[in-house]
């Protein structure tokens, strides 16, 4: 089977300053995979090279098979902040349609499908309800479940999200990763956290990735090898019956 996501060998610096050094890392078909690291790390820099935005200094990436640039349009991505200021006059339905540029057709706007479309992301991430509502009426949570649905909405093969939940409670937290679960059951999804405790319980791989990638099943995950990629002391705690560990 061809991996979803194929790195080998991979290199990227700005300028002069290395941020990815020889990563390999091969995706399959239907993985959650967990991308865990400091800040500095790597980690937003391997979603862009996965979406084709930059491209890497040395070294071989396959998405689906094509090079990264070819296969943008079967990739979803939620970035860490909106790409949009949350003032801007735009409602939830709006927003999510967003997600069809590029689809939908360029001659009189959004169609039949794009709508049908739109409806059935807003309806899976629970904010059909208010599509009319403006962005700057919505929680961090709504917020959230909203760009989800905008990178939905396009159907895509491969899902990139980059600290999900970086400003939701921690009620929302589980609601977002209770929905990724359900939406992995057809689609490969990478996640960006923090919290590796959390996605412990969602993710079937860890990438732990600080410059260099190592890959671990959930299971082999310690409080020693968290402390090592991060650089400072971390405590063990128990999170549905598995030790997991997590920041002090």
């Amino acid at each position: 089977m061809t991996p979803v996501v194929e790195l080998r060998g991979v290199s990227f610096a700005y300028d002069s300053l290395p941020i990815l050094e020889a990563v390999d890392l091969s995706i399959v078909r239907g993985e959650f995979l967990g991308v865990v690291g400091p800040n500095g790390g790597g980690k937003t820099t391997l979603l862009k090279l996965i979406l084709g935005l930059i491209e890497p200094i040395r070294g071989k990436m396959l998405i689906m098979g094509r090079p990264p640039a070819e296969s943008r349009g079967a990739v979803g991505y939620v970035p860490q902040f909106a790409a949009f200021r949350r003032d801007f006059p735009i409602n939830v339905e709006e927003a999510v349609l967003l997600g069809r540029l590029g689809i939908a057709s360029r001659i009189g706007g959004y169609g039949h499908r794009d709508r049908e479309a739109a409806r059935r992301a807003m309806t899976e991430m629970g904010v059909l309800d208010f599509r009319k509502r403006t962005l700057d009426a919505l929680s961090g949570g709504e917020l959230q479940r909203v760009l989800i649905a905008r990178a939905l909405v396009s159907n895509p093969q491969l899902l990139l999200l980059d600290e999900p939940t970086a400003n939701v409670d921690v009620r929302f937290e589980t609601d977002i990763f209770e929905l990724l679960k359900e939406i992995n059951r057809r689609t490969t999804i990478v996640v960006v956290s923090h919290e590796i405790g959390f996605i412990s319980r969602y993710v079937t791989r860890v990438a732990c990735l600080n410059r260099t990638l190592i890959c671990h099943t959930t299971s082999e995950i310690t409080g020693k090898m968290i402390q090592e990629l991060y650089g400072r002391p971390m405590r063990m705690v128990r999170h549905d019956s598995a030790y997991t560990g997590t920041e002090q």
